[in-house]
């Protein structure tokens, strides 16, 4: 068994396993390292928004591909916790694009729908789940449906009935959870679940998000937090650097990190 085949069956199983898997997103070697290093922190997952960032891109597949590979193999190199990666849309081609993720270890990834057409879509997951064949693993693809965040001001029931669609799409083709980024309500998240099962729906922690507690109890898989800890991150530093320039000092509770 080679350890990625080892990294992408243990990814898999801490999906499958009904409690919920909590994952906080992170950019690069040093929040890598962190957070793995926190008790009851499983598996890693890089947040795309928050690599451009730190590289000075905007977001949206900006970055040059392969510096966005580079600085998710960074991660990898950094903690002995499988890592699924953030590969936005693919960059004009899911498949390749997932195989240079694993090629620097990456076992799992989402991959952005944008609500393109749906056979496209399907063509792309398609793509990703191939190339991780190719590999001789079970890439642990995590389909996201934009349906929620790319709504507008369509009716409610319809953008549900289109994630829904979408959602089961992707799973017939393969993939073995779908994510839906957005506030969901209750009813949201049990509707995908009783339409795709359980352990199957991955979510994105906001404000006003149901709480890990409930989210488990409704059999959803696991919970992430894109760029929001990075903001979390800088929004500390900021804070810091105001204290400093108005005469303050380090915080009363400040420690140093191994």
């Amino acid at each position: 068994m080679t350890d990625l085949t080892a990294q992408s069956q243990k990814l898999l199983a801490l999906h499958a396993d009904p409690a919920l898997l909590k994952v906080v997103n992170v950019w690069d070697a040093i929040t890598a390292r962190v957070v793995s290093g926190v008790d009851g922190i499983e598996a890693l997952a890089t947040a795309s928004h928050s690599i451009a960032a730190a590289h000075g891109y905007e977001d949206g597949e900006h970055i040059p591909v392969d510096l966005m590979i580079e600085a998710i193999g960074t991660v990898v190199a950094a903690t002995d916790l499988p890592v699924t990666a953030d590969l936005e849309a693919g960059y004009g081609n899911p498949g390749e694009t997932a195989r240079k993720a694993m090629s620097v270890g990456v076992v799992g990834a989402n991959l952005e729908d944008q609500m393109k057409p749906l056979p496209e879509a399907v063509a792309a997951v398609e793509a990703v789940l191939a190339a991780g064949h190719a590999e001789g693993i079970d890439f642990v693809l995590n389909a996201r449906t934009d349906a929620f965040v790319l709504a507008g001001d369509r009716p409610h029931a319809d953008v549900l009935a289109d994630a829904i669609e979408r959602g089961s799409a992707y799973l017939a083709a393969g993939a073995p959870l779908v994510f839906v980024p957005g506030l969901l309500t209750e009813d949201d998240v049990t509707a995908f679940v009783d339409a795709w099962g359980p352990q199957k729906l991955t979510v994105i922690g906001v404000p006003g998000s149901l709480p890990l507690e409930r989210l488990e109890e409704l059999g959803v898989a696991r919970v992430s937090y894109g760029p929001t800890s990075q903001s979390v991150a800088l929004m500390a530093l900021q804070d810091l650097t105001r204290d400093i320039v108005a005469g303050g000092a380090l915080p009363a509770d400040f420690r140093p990190l191994n």
